[in-house]
This record gives C-alpha cells, structure tokens and sequence, in this order.
C-alpha cells in the first residue's frame, strides 16, 4: 500500500465520460472543471432528469438519458453507478466504451466482474468518500496488471481532482478500505451527533454545541496530520489520569465503545465483500 497522494493540477486528459451522474460523479467533475478539464470534453450518462438538470445548471454539461454514441470519443469512462445497477448499465454501454480505460467508483462490484461485463482487462477500482464533494476526498485505487504506468497516471489526475489518494497492492483490501474510509464519514457525522446533543444536554445551544463539536474534529485531524507521533500518543498528551479527559475516556471504555466500534467496522468490510458476491457476475 502507497503513502497518500494529492496534487494541485493534472496533466492533460483526453475525453471522459461518466456512467452515472450523482453525487460522486459530481464531485469529480466539479474538481475536474476547476482544475481546467473543459466540460466540453466530458460525456455524462445519468436517467434520472433532475441530476441531469443540475449537471446542466451547475457544470454546464448536457448529460444523456442513456448510453449511446457519444460515449465513443471518451478514453476514460467513470463508472459511478449503484452496485445493483452495474451490470445493465454496462450491458447498455459496452458496445461504445470498447476501447476506453474503465475506473469504477461502485462500492464491491470486483474487477474480474467488470472486466467479464465489458470485455476488457483494462479496469481500475476506487473507493473514494464523500469529502471529495469539497475536495477534500480520500481514495484508495487498485489496478488490473492490464493497466499500464501512463494509465495509473490518468486515474491519479482524475482522483487528484477530489483530494488524496494511495494504491492498494490487492483488491481485496479495498473491503476494508471501503470500511474505513468510504463509510467513514457517516462514523464521523455520528460522534458530532452524539456530541452536539451532548453539549445540549449540559446547557449549550444547538449553534454553539455544533461549532465546538465541528472545530474539534477539524483540529485534531489537522493535528494527527501533521504530527509525528501515533493517535495512541496524541491522546495520552491530553489524558491527565483523574482529569476530565481521563473520565471521559474511561466512561467510554466501560461501554465498550471501542470494541464496538471496530465490529461496526468488519460489518462494513464484510458488507462490501457479500455486494460483490450479490451483485457480480
């Protein structure tokens, strides 16, 4: 597994076309756009009218009901679709992507799968999260042995548009980065949750609970980026036994939080596993 990796600016991508409009293919576009990618030179395949409306509205991107054509002058084709949905959706637009690099952002779908949907060995998966929508995204990425150096380099330029990015050495670890990363959002709005119904509890208002929960999150992950030292040391530095820090994580370890949270965590990772099994070929 590769060290995390952003960049400021791409280098020049030829046509790309997105199967699958939503919030991620959104939030790539968007970064793509604002890194200087003309929208005139990516093709969106997106059923339902009112993301194709908002496509149009916020990227200035005719987005089609459907497969067709059009999809013949991409080189690299985005696959953002529902798990559920890869399987027609790439049955509809195989006959126009047949010489396209394919970059699948569909949570379990494995490769092996896409390739035997689309006829081609030329297949990266991803699995990035939702902070790309502010370009603040983390993404993992494993490569079929098909996919060539100057092809890696491509789907970094594209991935880079969201935020940070790694390779992973096996797909496999991409359930667990799904675990992680892809689903760790969701964790994070939960404990702000927690913690601002918490700070309402003990007499702060909603505003003031939300700002204090928000910015410390934000601090500390600025902290745990910069610093040197492991989260495990990071905590021990604020932890005076008997001070309120102290209380508060033992009351925690008392719960079983910890544990807890790590089964949460498999069940995702396996969760990601059964989707492949479910909804591949």
């Amino acid at each position: 597994m590769t060290a995390p990796t952003s960049a400021t600016a791409s280098p020049q991508l030829p046509t790309i076309a997105f199967i699958g409009g939503g919030n991620m293919a959104s939030a790539i576009i968007g970064g793509l756009i604002h890194q200087g990618h003309p929208a005139s030179q990516i093709e969106v395949v997106e059923p339902w009218a009112e993301a194709r409306d908002a496509l149009r509205k916020n990227y200035g991107i005719e987005a089609q009901p459907e497969a067709g054509p059009a999809l013949q002058r991409a080189r690299i084709v985005v696959w953002a679709v529902k798990p559920q949905t890869f399987k027609d959706a790439a049955a509809q637009a195989k006959a126009h992507t047949t010489n396209a690099l394919h970059l699948s952002v569909a949570a379990g779908i494995r490769s092996g799968s896409i390739a035997q949907w689309l006829g081609t060995e030329r297949i990266v998966r991803t699995m990035p999260n939702t902070p790309a929508l502010v370009g603040k995204g983390m993404s993992a990425l494993y490569a079929r042995p098909a996919v060539d150096a100057i092809e890696r380099e491509s789907v970094e330029a594209i991935m880079a548009s969201t935020g940070e990015f790694l390779w992973v050495d096996s797909e496999p670890q991409l359930d667990a980065v799904t675990a992680l990363s892809g689903s760790g959002p969701a964790y994070v709005f939960y404990f702000l949750e927690a913690m601002t119904r918490a700070g309402m509890g003990m007499g702060l208002s909603n505003a003031q609970a939300h700002q204090l929960a928000v910015g410390t999150f934000v601090g500390a992950s600025e902290l745990a980026r910069r610093s040197e030292e492991p989260p495990a040391m990071l905590r021990q530095r604020v932890t005076s036994k008997g001070g309120t820090t102290y209380a508060a994580l033992q009351s925690m370890e008392a719960d079983g939080v910890g544990a807890a949270f790590e089964r949460a965590m498999e069940a995702a990772r396996k969760r990601a596993d059964e989707l492949g099994d479910e909804f591949g070929a």
